[in-house]
């Protein structure tokens, strides 16, 4: 009977376990960017990507990211943004932050990543958005050249848009490559339920 009883409470404690597990991964923190071109939700995976999700929320909340814009766009690759104004003034950063690109998460279409200097553990406010399934950008060791880029979430409504972006006329601006030619303007950036 004892044994009984135990493998019940064990049971219930599964799957309440399980339930709690299911809850917290349908609560990850969503990141809508209202862009003049349109919406994009980006669900955040605090779980695999906790410092870099921390960082991203961070630059949110402080309304860093409104009057930014998308300022390199390569067609089948990436668009990149969160780092110059409409003027192309590069903004001030906090510090950057440890690259968790050995989390698991891969540079694959509709993902979110930080972009960095060639130094791994570089990054800071800028982020792109894989276009397609980029490989090559993913963890394969802790070296210089392997170190990859860290995916920290993924695109889940307005894909359409980023597909859009990457249609756009591009050009140079200054010693910049891939600039959009009309700027693609983050207006608004809100974390929502």
């Amino acid at each position: 009977m004892t044994s009984l009883v135990f493998s019940l409470v064990l049971c219930l404690f599964s799957t309440l376990s399980f339930a709690t597990e299911n809850k917290m991964a349908d609560s990850q923190p969503k990141v809508k960017f209202t862009t003049n071109m349109g919406e994009i939700v980006i669900e955040l995976d605090q779980g695999k990507a906790p410092e870099t999700v921390k960082n991203f929320l961070r630059y949110v909340k402080e309304g860093f990211y409104e009057g930014t814009i998308f300022h390199r766009i390569i067609p089948g690759f990436m668009a990149q943004g969160g780092g110059f104004d409409t003027d192309f003034n590069q903004k001030d950063t906090h510090e950057a932050i440890k690259n968790e690109a050995d989390n698991g998460l891969k540079n694959d279409r509709g993902s979110i990543a930080m972009a960095r200097t060639p130094n791994p553990d570089s990054a800071t406010a800028q982020f792109f958005i894989n276009l397609k399934d980029n490989d090559f950008l993913n963890y394969s060791s802790p070296t210089p050249n392997g170190w990859g880029y860290a995916v920290f979430g993924k695109v889940v409504e307005g894909m359409d848009i980023v597909d859009k972006m990457a249609e756009v006329q591009t050009g140079n601006r200054g010693m910049h490559q891939d600039v959009p030619v009309e700027d693609i303007i983050i207006e608004k950036a809100e974390v929502i339920e």
